[in-house]
């Protein structure tokens, strides 16, 4: 488990869904709040960083991604600004098990203030069981609340499994961004 509770244990596991294994599960967790992330949980939202970086581009080294998701999240908890919100995925007995870090941006081509999700991530035992829903969800009432009509997010080209989660929720894709290493 990632989180406050320490690391991974296979009691955790079973006590989130004994009967299922992988991340193709499908029952709901119970007992799940989404709310403003405290200080004091800084250390399990942390570590959510690594599970970004197990769905990273090959063209970028694990670590480098899962250091500048750390710092965004730091810098989230430690400096709160207007038109942002960092969220948590709380359970009573598993504490936080996943992290959404909202933002607000500007349409390059209208030039519309919008909603954006910088930062979406669960707890690796907690995949299947509408964490993520949850988080997306959770995203929308801000984006509503704060005036938004549009919300955003970036997924990683090969991270196909996001792309198909994205979708079933109405989600669709709009941009691609494209690279070239010079020497």
């Amino acid at each position: 488990m990632i989180g406050p509770l320490g690391t991974a244990t296979r009691s955790r596991r079973s006590r989130i869904n004994p009967s299922v294994s992988g991340p193709k599960r499908s029952m709901p967790m119970t007992n799940l709040s989404i709310r403003p992330a405290r200080a004091a949980e800084q250390a399990a939202i942390l570590n959510l960083a690594e599970r970004l970086a197990a769905f990273g581009p090959t063209t970028r080294p694990a670590r480098e991604i899962a250091a500048r998701e750390r710092r965004a999240l730091s810098e989230a908890l430690d400096h709160s600004s207007p038109g942002s919100a960092l969220l948590v995925a709380s359970h009573p007995e598993l504490g936080v098990v996943g992290v959404v870090l909202l933002d607000s941006r500007r349409d390059y081509f209208t030039d519309e203030l919008h909603g954006h999700v910088a930062i979406l991530a669960v707890a690796k035992e907690a995949e299947g069981q509408g964490v993520g829903r949850a988080l997306l969800k959770a995203a929308e009432e801000w984006g509503r609340a704060e005036g938004f009509r549009r919300l955003t997010l970036a997924v990683f080209t090969a991270n196909q499994r996001a792309k198909e989660f994205y979708a079933r929720h109405g989600w669709q894709a709009e941009l691609e961004t494209h690279y070239k290493k010079l020497s």
